[in-house]
């Protein structure tokens, strides 16, 4: 193998075989070990240093005194409309949660569209009309954007790319690297919903079933909790790899054991059914309006309740802990009372999930 310092022109060479990745990527939809793999190994060797090495869902930026998020993500769900949603108000969402994470309060978002020749002006109408709908209720404002059309038949009808800047509060510090032992796992209401509802609408699966996508802006829940004074040490949104995936990495980035009580794991029945019929384990499946939280036991109580209070964290429960161990591992305790490991898949169960 080329030595991975030296190449042609002086650039570095790929320190893995770069003939692995396309077929990874597509046999296996882009998701859980390999993305991994590929975003440590192709990314962040390339790009490294201390923003990226935050591992969070946005960046957290130093300005002076004033203290940022940022965040960028793309968005190619199939199909554009699904129950609960479509692949405008899931742009804003997905964005406006990813600054959520980092305790900010969301402030402005760019809006990039990739537009397929041929696509309807009356479905890029209901998209945007959508995502300014999302955004209005979500208390952001859409501040600049881009758009370019590619021939018929290489863009999917519309993709978008949606960036969000957020202000975070002096007194905020939130990230993985937070965690602490003994830390409640609380997550904020069922899982699943959202997987289960595109994956029924895709491939008209026939399951009888009025699940919609749990897609929702989250951040009026994370800022609540912030401002009544509970001690948050870690948030994290649920979407691609679900739950499994958001705590092993947490697990991986904090160096800390996470033990979860499976049988307090919301799921609803209509979605446990599903996964049934098809194989899926609801650990890993997307959710759009949900995230986890780690935070003192002693303030788990009040912090359930205060979430609570809001439909969109009625289901919110404490799930698990965090152990006095250094193992970096995520274990769940099954109902018969036996553990086992969680580990990252290796692709992903539902891909163009988001």
């Amino acid at each position: 193998m080329t030595d991975p310092k030296k190449a042609a022109g002086g650039l570095s060479a790929c320190p893995v075989p770069i003939a692995d990745y396309p077929e990874v990527l597509l046999a296996h939809g882009g998701g859980g070990r390999l993305m991994h793999q590929l975003i440590e190994k192709m990314f962040v060797s390339n790009f490294d240093n201390s923003f990226l090495q935050q591992r969070h869902d946005s960046t957290r930026l130093e300005l002076g005194d004033c203290r940022l998020a940022f965040t960028t993500d793309s968005f190619v769900v199939r199909p554009l409309f699904f129950p609960g949603g479509n692949i405008g108000s899931l742009a804003i969402h997905g964005t406006v949660n990813d600054l959520a994470m980092s305790g900010a309060r969301p402030l402005f978002l760019s809006a990039g569209f990739i537009l397929e020749e041929g696509l309807p002006m009356e479905t890029l109408w209901k998209i945007v009309s959508s995502m300014a709908a999302a955004a209005q209720e979500a208390g952001v404002q859409i501040v600049t954007g881009d758009t370019k059309v590619v021939d018929r038949g290489k863009g999917d009808g519309v993709y978008i790319n949606t960036s969000g800047i957020g202000l975070i509060d002096a007194s905020v510090n939130i990230g993985p690297a937070q965690v602490r032992d003994g830390d409640a796992v609380i997550v904020s209401g069922d899982l699943g919903r959202h997987g289960i509802a595109i994956m029924n609408a895709r491939e008209s699966l026939g399951l009888e079933t009025s699940l919609e996508s749990d897609s929702a802006c989250v951040s009026q829940l994370t800022l609540r909790l912030l401002e009544e004074g509970i001690d948050v040490h870690c948030f994290r949104d649920l979407t691609r790899g679900g739950l499994a995936s958001s705590l092993i990495e947490i697990a991986e980035t904090s160096g800390r054991h996470i033990e979860i009580d499976e049988e307090r794991v919301p799921v609803l029945d209509q979605v446990r059914g599903a996964c049934e019929i098809l194989g899926l384990d609801p650990f890993y499946i997307a959710n759009e309006g949900r995230f986890v939280t780690f935070l003192p036991e002693s303030e788990a109580a009040r912090a359930v309740e205060i979430l609570r209070e809001s439909p969109l964290g009625a289901d919110a429960t404490v799930i698990g802990r965090v152990a006095d161990s250094r193992d970096n591992l995520v274990t769940v305790r099954s109902v018969i009372g036996v553990r086992r490991i969680l580990d990252m898949i290796s692709g992903e169960q539902l891909p163009r999930i988001c």
